[in-house]
């Protein structure tokens, strides 16, 4: 069935929500917002509310896009991980900006985020690396990530050595697996309303001599 038909008969929901936000949204800093939707969205039993489409470029200006999970967030910006020999960090090394969206659909809110990106240090990469599950740091070794892959079996064998290198010892933090760090520049609240007459609230980060300061503005939907 088409999207057209989903709608008409009702199984996408679209008429947005009753309360959006509030007049005085552009008064809130933009960081303490974002950590009570996010905890809002995490309270409300979504699958996933860390998952986030990250949004690259390469140095010719080519975009690509894909989901990833968000590890942690405070005032220095957003962070996430990857192997740094996969497509992503490619281009995060050649053009180091980034664009960043969560949406979470049962709450009809959306998140934009966009800034610079750094590299983090493997000292700041080591502790997420060692929470994670065995197999997957295991894992973590074994995928030569965006690279072409011969067939499944030859990943099958790789994860098998690994593990066999790694019996009876900590799995370590690769030299070539960590984090990004996006460092938000712009942050758009974005929620859903009836009609299609939707909140939209835009924090645009402004230096000065005082230490940074956060610009706001309400935008068309």
């Amino acid at each position: 069935m088409s999207v057209f038909g989903l709608l008409r008969r009702g199984l996408i929901l679209g008429r947005g929500v009753t309360h959006g936000l509030s007049e005085d949204a552009l008064q809130s800093d933009p960081l303490e917002l974002f950590g009570r939707w996010f905890k809002q969205a995490a309270d409300s039993a979504l699958l996933e509310p860390t998952a986030m489409t990250l949004a690259t470029a390469d140095a010719d200006g080519r975009p690509s896009a894909r989901m990833v999970l968000l590890k942690r967030f405070d005032a220095d910006g957003f962070d996430f991980y990857t192997n740094y020999g996969s497509r992503k960090a490619a281009e995060l090394t050649e053009n180091p900006h980034a664009a960043l969206v969560m949406y979470w659909q049962p709450l009809l809110r959306q998140v934009r985020i966009e800034g610079p990106v750094q590299r983090m240090t493997a000292e700041q990469s080591r502790p997420y690396f060692s929470s994670r599950a065995r197999g997957s740091r295991v894992g973590a070794w074994a995928s030569k990530q965006s690279r072409p892959l011969p067939d499944r079996q030859h990943l099958i064998q790789r994860v098998a050595r690994f593990e066999q290198q790694f019996a009876g010892a900590d799995v370590p933090l690769p030299e070539f697996w960590g984090g990004f760090r996006v460092r938000p520049e712009m942050i758009e609240f974005w929620q859903g309303r009836a009609s299609r007459l939707h909140d939209r609230v835009r924090f645009v980060r402004q230096a000065g001599d005082q230490g940074d300061a956060w610009q706001s503005e309400w935008l068309y939907p």
